[in-house]
């Protein structure tokens, strides 16, 4: 733009030159000269015959000779003729060269007017162009006048002056408004100018900034290309010292008390200066400066943090320099401050701060010339602020890993212990297969033999001794089964037989059972249930009589005198929800049942009653009222808990009421059940029970076969009492030997125990051939 306007200023002033220098010969020559053109040329003519000896032999009109005539007379006389002769000449010949110039200077505006594709005042030039070609026809015409007499070189003259004052005022109107316009030019120049300049500063700060963004984005690589909180710091002292070219570069650690800082990671040339380690307070004033910024600062003189740089921030001339150190604070978190982050964001709802910083200090070379820049305090501010990050990172990796190598030592902990309650489990189940095989057989026996003694003649005493060693037998009998029933509840292999039965006839057999033990404590006992309690359901009908038996006998054995009532109804969803045991699913689930029923079972004594806070331990196992109750009453206090894990696996729940000791007590529970509504076939009815009689049994040959010589005694004597024959064997091989020897067709009945380890039940058959022996 600045080298147009120079291009226009100077072609404006060269037109202006040559211009003023055409109006000014013509001013002059018309000041020497004031005749008309034909007297000037024919009196210069004559001139130059006279000054030459010659004359014209041109033949000339009458008028004109006899103004020659007249003329030549007074130019003969004149003594400044033959000067103004060679003046003539000379301006003939600038005339030519004029024309010459003023016919060229139009050619070059044109090419002018093409290569300047932005130039904004071409129709200028173009008035430019024009007068210039008039100003050379003005000077040719001149220069013709001058040579020839004619009157169309006059009319010619006249032509081209008159057309040169027009295009000459034109132009000059056009250059009072052009020239303002000009000059606006010259002054949006310089605008832009200054404009040019502040961007070129934006620019370079720019450039700053991308240059430290470029540091940063480097050391941020290496920084935080490893997760170890020494290799972390160790990384940024030499980057940054490299980066800088710092002279030294080291990190103060706050120590474990948090009141003073050691210094802890320095560059190896500075760690070789000192042995021991430095160490400074808190309350050093560089330190609090620091700690009150968060960028990067100048350190102040007065701080200690300088002791080590003391021949960095003094000259060789003994000047002090203030501009040497600078240091920035870093976030420091160990990981033994997670347990009180933790702590103080469960007490104030948010995680805090870090509670402590490292500082971060950085050297200057003690050279005058070299001084702390503003980008790089940038540089070290967001070096800082990545350190920071990294630490962070790498403190959360090692509470991780402090963590998992804990978790690690918990699961193999926890491996152990699972391992020795597998152990624990398999040696009760071993126990209790134990108990079940080697207690429960003999008990048996020992029931079954008092069953049949007390058959036999004995005396009072006798009978009376009898009698209870079969009660004790009973009773130890139910403790035994009780103990594997919970056992099995606990473990989960128990698992609900569902069957369709009548409930109806199922409370019946409760009544019938449990009325005589009412009866003989002088207690009245009543069983009751509404009109519309369903009669077929699908259920588990033993282990419903076995809980209705616990808590009906659990009533009438703490009750010593008043009642017992039981009442059944059915209730809807709406009031009973199933509760399910952990881990269990309800059972009654088959598409063909309609709906579940949910029996209410409501159980009232007027017994000893139970203390409010003694209600919620009574369903635990070995858990009984206190110890006075245990004495009186007896027990193991299995009862309630065995029957609540049979209530809950049956989809219901059971808890107990009382008013307090003396009060009675309350046992309500419920239960589910199904109905199967797609059976075609009439109501379940009672099959009528029917006694066999002796002579039906009497000579009935009956082989058995155990390898239990107790239970080959016991099973022997209660064939013989009801007038059976029997063949007792104590192995199948042997079985098979006395059935050869004496054939099939000798043997009625077939009693084998499947438990002996030789035993092969579908073997046996075949070896017998006789598919029809009630085995």
């Amino acid at each position: 733009m600045e080298k147009n306007f120079i291009i226009l200023w100077a072609l404006f002033c060269s037109i202006y030159l040559v211009t003023s220098a055409g109006g000014v010969t013509a001013i002059v020559r018309r000041q020497f000269f004031p005749d008309n053109s034909i007297l000037d040329l024919m009196g210069t003519q004559k001139l130059e015959n006279h000054a030459n000896k010659e004359y014209c032999s041109e033949p000339c009109t009458s008028m004109v000779l006899e103004a020659s005539d007249r003329c030549e007379s007074c130019l003969l006389a004149h003594p400044h003729v033959p000067r103004y002769v060679e003046m003539i000449r000379w301006q003939l010949v600038s005339d030519v060269l004029i024309a010459l110039a003023y016919f060229s200077i139009p050619v070059e505006l044109l090419f002018f007017i093409y290569k300047a594709q932005v130039f904004p005042y071409k129709w200028v030039v173009a008035e430019f162009g024009a007068f210039i070609v008039l100003c050379g026809l003005t000077h040719l015409t001149n220069v013709w006048t001058f040579l020839t007499i004619a009157a169309s070189a006059t009319r010619t003259m006249t032509f081209f002056k008159v057309s040169t004052a027009l295009v000459s005022c034109a132009t000059a109107v056009t250059l009072s408004w052009v020239i303002p316009e000009v000059l606006s030019v010259k002054k949006r120049e310089m605008y832009l100018v200054g404009k040019t300049a502040e961007l070129d500063k934006e620019v370079g700060v720019m450039k700053k900034k991308e240059e430290t963004g470029t540091h940063v984005r480097m050391l941020t690589h290496e920084i935080r290309s490893t997760l170890n909180r020494h290799t972390i710091l160790k990384t940024t002292l030499v980057e940054l010292s490299q980066t800088l070219k710092l002279k030294s570069c080291n990190i103060w650690m706050p120590t474990e008390d948090g009141e003073q800082f050691e210094l802890t990671h320095e560059l190896e040339e500075d760690s070789n200066k000192s042995a021991s380690r430095l160490t400074v307070s808190k309350t050093d004033p560089g330190i609090q400066y620091v700690l009150c910024n968060q960028g990067a600062v100048l350190v102040p003189l007065n701080s200690i943090l300088l002791q080590r740089h003391k021949d960095a921030i003094v000259s060789a001339d003994g000047t002090v320099l203030e501009d040497r150190v600078v240091a920035v604070r870093l976030p420091y978190m160990s990981t033994s401050h997670f347990k009180d982050v933790r702590e103080a964001s469960v007490a104030n709802g948010h995680i805090p701060e870090a509670s402590s910083y490292a500082f971060l200090v950085l050297v200057l070379p003690n050279s005058p010339e070299r001084k702390w820049q503003g980008h790089e305090f940038d540089v070290v501010t967001a070096v800082a602020d990545q350190v920071a990050v990294a630490l962070s990172h790498a403190t959360v990796l090692e509470e991780s890993m402090r963590a998992r190598d804990q978790l690690l030592s918990q699961n193999l902990a926890l491996e152990i212990a699972k391992k020795e309650a597998e152990e624990a489990v398999a040696a009760r189940n071993d126990f209790l297969a134990v108990m079940n095989h080697e207690m429960r057989t003999p008990m048996h026996a020992l029931i079954a033999l008092t069953s049949i003694l007390l058959t036999t003649d004995l005396t009072e005493d006798q009978h009376s001794m009898v009698e209870t060693m079969a009660k004790s037998s009973s009773l130890l009998s139910s403790l035994i089964n009780d103990i594997l029933d919970f056992s099995r509840l606990e473990s989960g292999s128990l698992a609900l037989d569902l069957t369709l039965f009548n409930f109806s006839s199922l409370m019946r057999e409760v009544e019938n059972i449990v009325r005589p033990l009412a009866s003989k404590k002088n207690i009245s006992f009543s069983i009751s249930w509404e009109p519309d309690l369903p009669e077929d359901v699908l259920g588990d009908s033993n282990r419903i009589l076995q809980v209705m038996l616990n808590v009906i006998g659990n009533a009438i054995k703490f009750t010593l005198e008043g009642e017992v009532r039981v009442a059944l109804r059915v209730g809807d969803k709406s009031e009973f929800r199933p509760v399910m045991a952990a881990g269990a699913e309800l059972p009654l689930t088959p598409r063909r049942f309609l709906e579940y029923r949910y029996i209410h079972v409501d159980v009232i004594d007027t017994g000893i009653g139970i203390k409010a806070l003694d209600v919620p331990r009574l369903f635990n196992k070995f858990v009984q009222a206190d110890s006075t109750t245990t004495r009186n009453f007896g027990g193991t206090g299995l009862g309630l808990a065995i029957s609540r894990k049979f209530v809950e696996l049956m989809g219901g729940k059971i808890w107990l009421e009382s008013e307090g000791l003396g009060k009675g007590t309350r046992c309500k529970m419920y239960i589910t059940v199904g109905i199967y509504h797609d059976r075609k076939q009439a109501p379940l009815q009672e099959s009528p029970k029917r006694s066999l009689t002796p002579t039906e049994l009497t000579g009935l040959q009956v082989m058995v076969v155990d390898d239990n010589s107790i239970n080959r005694i016991v099973t022997r004597r209660l064939l013989d009492n009801i007038g059976c024959k029997s063949t007792v064997l104590d192995s199948g091989q042997s079985c098979l030997d006395v059935i050869a020897e004496k054939g099939p067709e000798q043997f009625h009945i077939l009693l084998l125990d499947l438990c002996m380890p030789e035993v092969c039940h579908s073997g046996l058959r075949k070896g017998t051939h006789c598919p029809d022996y009630t085995v």
